[in-house]
């Protein structure tokens, strides 16, 4: 599975572009979609999932194009909207089993077998029969994502899935999505969480004001920061003037004062030693330069 995005706009009647000549292409497996708020990417993914239509451009999926070929695409996807609700009486195998009839799933039995499939595939099997409303907030994530594989779709897209979620329960779900990449699909992640994107996607993009801002993989934007991540040993005075000049990524409190990571391209005298950058810091390093370059422009 292939999708190509080109020369792709959405453009509102007073004129303003929350997708601007946007060039893409997201190859089979785990593709992470990063970007500030108002960067393109809702707006993006409701497109790919026919929810809304483009202004012009041109999107094919291994060759069947948007505009043409909408109800064949439809039936490619899997889709887990951040919003994603349940009706109040239904339990969690009939909100499942509700899905897959919408999918297409006509045949009973077959459809039950997928059902306990599904559930037993996502951990939920012994939750099945109590109210899906009532399940934690992680189980109602991976029933989302159940309801998003149930008619084995080829195309998979997730916004923001891990908000919410305390850090084992984002740990797991990030390893389902691990898991299904592994088949013959695409996987779009859409999220402002870095970590969830340096542990899974082999490719990613950066969108900022509709436009593509980065598109590579992980390791490439990291690259970009090398040397401009700092481990600073500050005092307390020291700290809060680093908080006023620097993007700070993580403070930690010491015997001495404070261990700060900051990213700069220089740390103008304080006490430190750069470090290897992780996804986290090439992300900042790129939000606080390039795209302050491009703001300016």
């Amino acid at each position: 599975m292939h999708i190509k995005i080109e020369n792709l706009n959405k453009v509102y009647p007073n004129g303003y572009y929350a997708v601007k000549n946007l060039n893409l292409e997201i190859p089979n497996g785990m593709f992470g979609l990063l970007g500030p708020n108002g960067a393109g990417k809702s707006t993006l993914m409701r497109i790919l999932v026919t929810l809304m239509k483009p202004s012009s451009g041109k999107v094919t999926f291994d060759g069947y194009d948007l505009s043409k070929n909408r109800r064949e695409i439809r039936s490619m996807l899997g889709y887990l909207p951040q919003d994603f609700s349940f009706f109040s009486k239904l339990k969690t195998y009939e909100f499942l089993d509700y899905t897959a009839r919408l999918a297409g799933m006509k045949n009973g039995s077959v459809r039950r077998n997928a059902v306990d499939q599904m559930l037993e595939e996502v951990g939920l099997f012994e939750a099945r029969d109590r109210n899906a409303n009532k399940l934690s907030g992680g189980m109602k994530r991976r029933l989302g994502i159940a309801q998003a594989l149930i008619n084995d779709p080829k195309i998979i897209i997730v916004d923001e899935p891990t908000t919410g979620l305390d850090p084992e329960e984002r740990i797991r779900f990030r390893n389902l999505l691990s898991n299904i990449s592994t088949r013959d699909v695409v996987i779009i992640l859409s999220t402002h969480i870095v970590g969830d994107i340096s542990s899974t996607c082999d490719n990613m993009a950066l969108l900022n004001r509709g436009q593509l801002a980065f598109s590579g993989s992980p390791e490439q934007l990291v690259k970009q920061a090398e040397g401009n991540v700092w481990l600073i040993k500050a005092t307390e005075t020291e700290y809060m003037e680093i908080n006023e000049k620097y993007p700070v990524i993580s403070t930690i409190p010491v015997a001495s004062g404070w261990e700060v990571q900051v990213v700069s391209e220089d740390i103008n005298g304080y006490e430190g030693e750069q470090i290897a950058p992780n996804l986290e810091h090439a992300y900042v390093h790129f939000m606080e330069n390039k795209l302050n370059q491009w703001s300016n422009a």
